[in-house]
């Protein structure tokens, strides 16, 4: 490894990664040994560039992380998880007594893990069709679709669209299991080796911490990377999405990830693997 490395740092332009790692790609957290090359893009397209290995470190949501986990290995720092932030299963009024099975619905790309909570909650592979998360409410507000599956800043503006919401995920997911509700996290190559990722845990955690001890210091990143998105429903975001299960996942929150994935590989949708999900 060379004394100074540059690494891509994949990760969404949501205000929840824009604020979290704001000061660790912007230069305001020590980095002794690599440098950091931002590269922000929709999960979905972050999950795919995971099958394949691109980055050195991205943001993924669990779905993909565990079919990537030969390759990459979970960061205790910088993951989604919480209480009341789950996904939402949306339809128009009128349609709540929808039979999933035979309803073709829109999820926001096929390895996220809205995708698979949805699959474990209906009991067998529903039919859907993927999309962009940002095209999923207007989809099922047109008539394209019966019902959408929204994540991100959607469960705070689905109703605008005259959408009502069939089923919380993340309701139905806590109250089976007790656990908070794992999302997205951040993981990086194991070629790296585990010290590099020891190091990259370490700058993740402290570039929280400025962004919570100084909130205005990325306030204009954020808004830029939220295009259109209003300020009230970025703030909403990013104190729903980041949280302590950000700072550190803690035993409860390895625990969560841990049992996530074994359900869905119980289920048979997810692969099995020798790898440690954690160094």
């Amino acid at each position: 490894m060379s004394a100074h490395q540059n690494l891509r740092f994949g990760f969404s332009p949501c205000p929840n990664d824009t604020f979290a790692f704001h000061a660790l790609v912007h230069g305001q957290v020590p980095t002794p040994g690599f440098y950091l090359e931002p590269f922000l893009a929709d999960v979905e397209e972050l999950n795919r560039r995971a099958l394949g290995a691109e980055l050195e470190l991205s943001k993924l949501s669990f779905h993909a992380l565990a079919h990537v986990l030969d390759d990459y290995v979970l960061l205790h720092s910088g993951a989604a998880l919480g209480r009341g932030c789950g996904p939402l299963l949306v339809t128009k009024p009128g349609n709540q007594s929808l039979d999933l099975s035979k309803t073709k619905i829109a999820v926001p790309g096929q390895y996220t893990t809205a995708h698979l909570l949805l699959t474990l909650y209906a009991g067998a592979p529903p039919q859907v069709e993927s999309m962009l998360f940002s095209e999923v409410m207007p989809a099922v507000a047109r008539g394209d679709y019966e019902a959408g599956l929204i994540i991100h800043e959607g469960r705070f503006t689905y109703q605008r669209l005259g959408l009502i919401s069939l089923v919380d995920l993340g309701k139905w997911w806590e109250a089976e299991t007790c656990l908070p509700i794992p999302l997205g996290c951040i993981a990086a190559r194991r070629d790296l080796g585990r010290d590099m990722a020891i190091s990259l845990e370490k700058a993740l955690a402290q570039s929280l911490r400025q962004a919570w001890a100084d909130p205005e210091a990325s306030r204009e990143y954020v808004l830029t990377h939220a295009q259109e998105m209003e300020a009230s429903v970025v703030d909403q975001h990013i104190g729903l999405y980041v949280n302590s299960f950000t700072q550190d996942l803690g035993a409860e929150g390895l625990h969560a990830v841990e049992y996530m994935l074994e359900k869905g590989r119980v289920a048979g949708l997810l692969p099995a693997s020798c790898q440690p999900l954690t160094w």
